[in-house]
């Protein structure tokens, strides 16, 4: 199956002033975890948007998206009732289309993301800053072993999945200690306040902030 990503692009004019934070990274690496402590922090914060994605494979616990069959999706992408949507892993992703009034509205929106898309979506939109949280192999392959979902697939082709020319981050964040502390990176990071420093560190957020 294709995992090449679809982009819809109503007009040639890169969507702002709103600022689209895409948050990618290996299966196992801990995405969700960090993306819902960091949502529930930014609870009060009506300039700060998580979108639901929608996707066609079982859902968890740990997520926030919304469940579609192959066929409902299908007849959505159909409406262009996504601004983005992608293929990985034999299933299909979708991002509404509304973020694109949050971003005009000025909002920043927050999103997991495939690496496959970000290209597209730095042409699509005027500000966008990519968050990569990753892990050690041994550490990803005990997460995935530990989750058990039956809709992964094998863990093994998961680990050894691979994406052609994938674009460089403005921000890495290894997530290897505590679920609150790298949390509290992700958020400088959605605030805008980490992106230069990582940059001067090789990418690698790595120190803590108790203010964050």
């Amino acid at each position: 199956m294709s995992e090449a990503p679809t982009v819809a692009v109503t007009n040639t004019t890169a969507i702002g002033p709103g600022r689209l934070v895409l948050v990618v990274g290996p299966s196992g690496a801990g995405k969700d975890t960090l993306l819902g402590l960091a949502k529930a922090a930014c609870a009060d914060d009506a300039g700060i948007v998580f979108p639901r994605r929608v996707i066609t494979r079982e859902a968890s616990s740990s997520e926030d998206n919304d469940q579609a069959s192959i066929d409902a999706f299908r007849e959505a992408s159909g409406r262009e009732e996504f601004a983005v949507h992608w293929e990985a892993h034999g299933h299909c992703y979708g991002l509404p289309r509304s973020i694109d009034d949050d971003i005009r509205a000025g909002r920043t929106v927050v999103a997991n993301v495939s690496r496959t898309v970000i290209e597209a979506m730095r042409s699509a939109y005027a500000s966008v800053t990519v968050v990569s949280i990753t892990a050690p192999p041994a550490v990803l392959a005990e997460r995935l072993a530990a989750r058990g979902r039956s809709s992964d697939g094998r863990i093994e082709q998961r680990l050894g999945r691979s994406v052609d020319h994938p674009s460089e981050p403005d921000v890495t964040i290894l997530n290897i200690s505590s679920a609150d502390y790298h949390a509290r990176q992700l958020l400088r990071a959605i605030r805008g306040e980490w992106v230069a420093g990582c940059r001067e560190k090789r990418n690698v957020c790595d120190r803590d902030d108790r203010s964050a």
